[in-house]
């Protein structure tokens, strides 16, 4: 007996000091975040664009093909413009969705044709095909990215740099991805991306909002191995200067035509959620993501009130001329998704419960599997759909840590 009271003493001894200097560890790391943070914060950002000497002397007498649109700006002057000042041979210009002066509608198929300013040939990468086809770099010595992103598995970007990124490594193109800040990264959350909804709106089995830079997740994905193919590529990343995770940034420059201000960026991750349902996110107003409504939501419960028309991003906007009841978003610090939008959305529907999700199941693309929609369906709670997340959250994150550049978000709970 005693014995076994020796043993279980012990036991709880060297699990309390343990678990103290995990503790003490813990806190030694956020100290050391803390001090980083503090060492650059008052100090200028400076974006990859930036430091030219990272990357200008390897464009030198090459022939450059430049992946951009219209967020890929030095101060007031876009980057081909600003390449060409420099004596840089741009000779093609790839583009993403929404176009290379980003005006074209979510969607909305792209083609191809010559930049009128520059005479430089467009080459559209959200038309017949996603994928530069190897005929694309004929001529071309050298690729440069440079797109702002927003940090959300679904905006469709990251799988433009991804796919860009996979042909240069199949064609022996070396890729410089100027690196730009993340206005959503200050907290990781969403379910995992599982393989049986991977589409051109989720590539990659991650989160929905991931807290990485577009030059961090180009690391990631490449040294990763999580290309489609098994060829290494030639990537540069020019890192920012004074950057950190969480550093308040408003982008100068709408990075596609509903994403207008900081408002729409900040709830673009829950609300994008609802393209896969009868619930419009105010495309087709002024102030697109930053309310949410539908004409069969209760309006007895939802008040605000707005009616979509024919706009700039919005040519055939969701529930044309007609009122939609809804809810004005406000400015708040988000440190989660707000998960209680959806579900309030969809206990408040006035037609059957089926018809609240579209029947092509893209909220499945969106959510990146199956059991969000059933969880909803379920009336599950908010807390209860959470904890199916945290596994996920927890090995992603191990796996982003990897490829940070710089200093992560304070107080990052799965660390």
């Amino acid at each position: 007996m005693i014995r076994i009271f020796f043993f279980f003493f012990f036991y709880l001894v060297t699990f309390t000091i343990t678990a103290q200097g995990m503790q003490i560890d813990n806190g030694e790391d956020e100290l050391e975040l803390a001090r980083a943070i503090d060492s650059i914060k008052n100090k200028p950002l400076e974006l990859g664009i930036d430091q030219t000497d990272k990357y200008l002397p390897s464009l030198l007498n090459r022939k450059v093909a430049v992946v951009c649109n219209q967020t890929s700006m030095k101060g007031n002057e876009h980057l081909v413009d600003f390449l060409l000042s420099k004596n840089i041979n741009v000779v093609k210009i790839f583009a993403p969705e929404h176009g290379f002066r980003g005006q074209e509608d979510a969607g909305e198929k792209v083609g191809d044709y010559v930049d009128q300013k520059t005479g430089i040939p467009v080459r559209s990468l959200y038309g017949k095909e996603k994928k530069p086809a190897e005929q694309d770099f004929v001529g071309i010595d050298v690729v440069v990215f440079d797109i702002q992103d927003v940090g959300v598995r679904f905006y469709t970007y990251i799988s433009t740099l991804q796919f860009m990124i996979e042909a240069c490594a199949n064609y022996g193109k070396p890729i410089f991805v100027l690196d730009r800040p993340n206005p959503n990264d200050h907290y990781i959350d969403g379910p995992i991306l599982e393989a049986s909804q991977k589409s051109f709106v989720g590539l990659q089995s991650i989160p929905i909002v991931y807290a990485l830079t577009i030059g961090e997740y180009a690391r990631l994905i490449s040294y990763e191995g999580w290309l489609s193919n098994m060829n290494r590529p030639e990537l540069y990343v020019i890192e920012m200067k004074n950057y950190y995770h969480s550093r308040p940034y408003s982008l100068p420059v709408p990075p596609s035509p509903n994403l207008r201000s900081d408002l729409a960026i900040q709830y673009y991750p829950i609300l994008c959620l609802f393209e896969g349902t009868n619930v419009s996110v105010g495309r087709g107003t002024n102030t697109p993501f930053e309310q949410y409504g539908s004409p069969f939501l209760d309006s007895l419960v939802f008040t605000h009130k707005f009616i979509p028309k024919p706009s700039l991003g919005a040519k055939s906007p969701l529930f044309h001329g007609k009122v939609c009841y809804g809810e004005q978003l406000k400015p708040q610090k988000l440190f989660k998704l707000p998960l209680s939008i959806l579900i309030n959305a969809y206990k408040n529907w006035k037609l059957k419960p089926e018809e609240f999700f579209l029947q092509n199941l893209f909220f499945n693309k969106l959510a990146g599997n199956s059991t969000l929609k059933f969880q909803i369906e379920s009336n599950s709670s908010e807390y209860d759909i959470r904890k199916t997340w945290l596994y996920g959250l927890k090995k992603f994150n191990q796996i982003r840590s990897r490829y940070l550049l710089y200093p992560d978000f304070p107080n990052n709970p799965y660390n």
